[in-house]
Order: C-alpha cells, then structure tokens, then sequence
C-alpha cells in the first residue's frame, strides 16, 4: 500500500463515504469552487493505479468505487506515523499523548477497558 498526497486522501475520503459514484458526484461533495473535472478525473485514475479505487464502467462513464477500505488505509497510515515519529513504539505515542494531551482518569480507563476487551490473549492491563 502507498501513502496518498493530501488530494488523493481527500478524493478517497469521498469515496470512502459514497461507497461508489462517479467524478461528478465526487466534484459536487468538494463544494464551491468546483474543481474542473479533468483534475478530479486524473486524481482519480492516480487512485486507481494505486490500487485503491475499482470501477465499473457504462460505455464512457465509469462509476468508482473503494478496493482499500478505510480502515485498512487508517491502519497502514498509523503504522507509519509509528514508525517515522515514535521510533515504531506505540508505548512512546502513549507517552506522548499522555504527556502534550490532556487526558482524564476516565479516559485512560475507557481507553484500558477498549484495550483488554480486544486484546487476544488471557492477560489484561492492570
């Protein structure tokens, strides 16, 4: 999987959200000012080449629809941010966001009842 510029994330957040449409539903999700549609059209295809984005094509037309699922990308995106600016220990984003964050008690236990509801082992954070 590929990191995605900040216009392709855009473009596949939208998509993301409509689960299928075509360039012109995805210049009327942009809002004004409407980006020109060769633009949207070339972002679009980049997402395809990527092998984020599939479509079904009607004659001319094609309707696009996602490949990577957001979760799939969120998961890669983070692991990177991990890796690049924590030394890849999330022990240290912990740190961090316990640290520059300001966290209630409630949250960490919230945050430690997520963790051992989805952990797979028998072990549990105390």
């Amino acid at each position: 999987m590929e990191t995605l510029t900040k216009a392709e994330e855009k473009i596949m957040q939208i998509i993301w959200d409509m689960k299928s449409g075509f360039v012109k539903d995805v210049i009327d999700k942009l809002g004004e000012p409407a980006p020109p549609y060769n633009t949207i059209s070339s972002l679009i295809r980049i997402l395809e080449k990527k092998g984020f984005v599939g479509h079904r094509a009607y004659g001319k037309t094609h309707e696009y629809f996602p490949l990577i699922s957001k979760l799939s990308y969120r998961s890669f995106t983070f692991r990177n941010f991990v890796a690049n600016y924590f030394d890849g220990a999330s022990g240290n984003v912990l740190s961090f966001m316990l640290e520059e964050e300001n966290i209630s008690p409630e949250e960490i236990e919230k945050a430690v009842a997520e963790i051992n509801k989805n952990r797979t082992d028998d072990s549990a954070i105390e």
